[in-house]
């Protein structure tokens, strides 16, 4: 695919580590290996003549040791509310043979376990973020007060889904996933969130 796209947003990601995620720093997980629910909200986007606003993309994965060092296993779920055009698209970004941000993140992908085209439901009310995937998946997370009131967060990490971006440190509520055999169900585990902004190279 050679359009040109662009797409701005809302993403959360939501982890298994426990305290500060050593991974944004090129760290090891604090559990060894890293599972996550990672979901990006499409609040503007377009991909050649194909209008993707309001779309939801979210990827369950598992990193069996640095995040850094990939061979990541991936569960990729794409909006049902997406027509065709959509989800080749959204396929096309989000599976990193598109170019921008999201390719570099593919690079980091050793096996795709599947693909579907799930309901996605997204939330999002002051500090507080959800994704909701079927009934396979789901987060619920909140930001994390720090000084005076404000929310805690992180500038210039490495290691990052949304590069540029301020990224607001929370915790989590809740944290599934149940398919494909990278099943996990955690809570009380770190969690981030901020705006998007990817576009084609």
């Amino acid at each position: 695919m050679k359009n040109f796209w662009n797409m701005d947003g809302h993403y959360l990601e939501s982890c298994s580590c426990k305290g500060a995620c050593p991974c944004l720093l090129l760290g090891s997980p604090t559990e060894g290996s890293c599972t996550a629910l990672v979901g990006w909200h499409i609040s503007k986007g377009q991909f050649g003549d194909t209008t993707l606003d309001g779309l939801n993309v979210v990827v369950a994965l598992r990193s069996p040791g640095d995040m850094a060092d990939g061979n990541w296993k991936v569960v990729l779920y794409i909006d049902q509310a997406a027509d065709e055009n959509q989800r080749s698209a959204l396929m096309g970004v989000f599976g990193g043979e598109c170019g921008g941000h999201p390719a570099v993140l593919a690079s980091f992908i050793g096996e795709v376990l599947g693909v579907e085209y799930l309901p996605i439901r997204y939330q999002a009310n002051d500090g507080y973020r959800h994704f909701g995937v079927g009934v396979v998946a789901e987060t619920s997370i909140d930001a994390m007060e720090g000084q005076n009131g404000n929310y805690v967060s992180i500038h210039n990490h490495p290691l990052a889904v949304a590069p540029g971006e301020e990224l607001i440190v929370a915790k989590s509520r809740s944290l599934r996933h149940d398919a494909y055999g990278l099943n996990f169900e955690l809570d009380g585990r770190m969690a981030f969130y901020s705006s998007f902004s990817y576009t084609s190279d």
